[in-house]
């Protein structure tokens, strides 16, 4: 009888082993998905960026802008037509604010949406993030906009990381970072207006701190969201959605570095 116990006891143990094995390789391709997501985002955001601010500068002044009969020259670099729509016209306001829009009603709509139609909205939105922010290139030297990428990249993999592997429960930590991104957001769209350097500075170190917390947080919250029963289609949603955090708080983390750290033309 004690043998027979030990039997069934351990095709329990082996079929819990199998099942637990199951859902660790089903947790590590979901999220797997997600980084991979993520990373796209970022490459389309670069690619866009660079390519715009590459048409929107030109070394020959003869091919510049003109304003009042004189080349538009920003930071040294003679605008194009195109960069004087791009950087100077009212056309940077709209977008500037247009990626803020298109998130929220992209995190509404989601659940609704069909992952393929998820996917080109991701894209989309990434495309418009780079277009907002290819300024960076005309204000900051490519080293040091490279240096502080790599920076970001190596604080957000080892807090993304923390907050997979930790047992340390997070769920405590939303609404004081919730709070904080709220704050941050308000200031920066007031800063927009009243460019005070102070103002920018205590933006962005707490916009790093908060924007670290929100990594790990938002890590634990995307594998704990993780359901092995999930149909491809909700999976699909989630996986997009958790991208959508991570890539969030990797730009925001980037922005905030680069405000602090980065070198001026």
């Amino acid at each position: 009888m004690a043998e027979y116990d030990r039997l069934n006891a351990s095709r329990v143990n082996v079929g819990a082993r199998a099942d637990s094995y199951a859902v660790d390789e089903g947790l590590r391709a979901y999220m797997l998905g997600v980084y991979n997501y993520m990373a796209i985002g970022m490459a389309i955001t670069g690619l866009v960026a660079y390519f715009l601010f590459s048409m929107a500068i030109t070394p020959d002044a003869a091919s510049a802008a003109l304003v009042n009969g004189k080349p538009l020259a920003v930071k040294g670099m003679y605008l194009t037509e195109f960069g004087r729509t791009l950087f100077v016209s009212p056309l940077k306001y709209v977008l500037m604010f247009a990626p803020l829009v298109m998130v929220f009603i992209f995190a509404a709509r989601i659940h609704s949406m069909s992952v393929p139609s998820a996917q080109a909205t991701f894209w989309l939105y990434a495309a418009l993030v780079g277009a907002s922010i290819a300024s960076i290139f005309l204000i900051y030297t490519q080293a040091s906009i490279a240096r502080v990428f790599f920076i970001t990249a190596a604080s957000f993999g080892a807090l993304s990381l923390w907050g997979y592997t930790t047992k340390k429960d997070l769920s405590g930590w939303g609404s004081f970072l919730f709070i904080g991104l709220v704050g941050v957001l308000i200031a920066s769209i007031v800063n927009i207006f009243v460019g005070s350097t102070a103002l920018q500075f205590a933006v962005s170190v707490i916009g790093v701190l908060v924007f670290a917390g929100l990594t790990a947080y938002d890590t634990q919250q995307i594998k704990e969201q993780y359901y092995e029963g999930d149909d491809a289609t909700t999976a699909g949603r989630k996986s997009i959605m958790g991208a959508l955090s991570l890539y969030l708080n990797f730009l925001n983390m980037f922005l905030m570095l680069l405000s602090l750290f980065g070198n001026r033309e």
